[in-house]
């Protein structure tokens, strides 16, 4: 963007001295007194100081309009990528909590079935005594 305001800039300023410089040429050249001349030659001066003026106040105002449309699209990309980093937070985050519940109920099923195993084995060496009717 830098480089088409100064391109902009650039030819805008060779326009405006061409111009100038056509028009004291054209003034140069007409069969007018000195007087006339020096008249038209004030005018033309006046008029390419106004233009410059002009000009430079135009490019001023786009100067300012770029950078506040430069400035908001920049707001409005840190905005996306902010609110883009937060979701990606939240969604790690619900994945980092749905991957420690799994464990933990791995951990609880695995401690559960040790438990049951233990239990059961418990039960099966356990002295078995036969009550025999006399």
């Amino acid at each position: 963007m830098g480089n088409d305001n100064d391109n902009i800039s650039t030819r805008l300023t060779y326009l405006l001295i061409g111009g100038g410089i056509g028009a004291v040429i054209a003034l140069l050249f007409a069969p007018k007194s000195g007087q006339e001349l020096r008249g038209d030659l004030a005018d033309a001066t006046r008029k390419g100081i106004d233009k410059s003026r002009e000009a430079a106040q135009q490019l001023g105002e786009r100067a300012g309009e770029y950078y506040e449309s430069t400035r908001e699209r920049a707001g409005e990309l840190y905005n996306q990528a902010a609110s883009k980093a937060n979701t990606a937070r939240a969604t790690a985050a619900r994945q980092t909590s749905t991957v420690a519940a799994a464990i933990d109920a791995g951990k609880k099923a695995y401690q559960e079935e040790k438990r049951k195993t233990e239990l059961s084995g418990r039960i099966e060496a356990a002295p078995q005594y036969n009550e025999k009717p006399n």
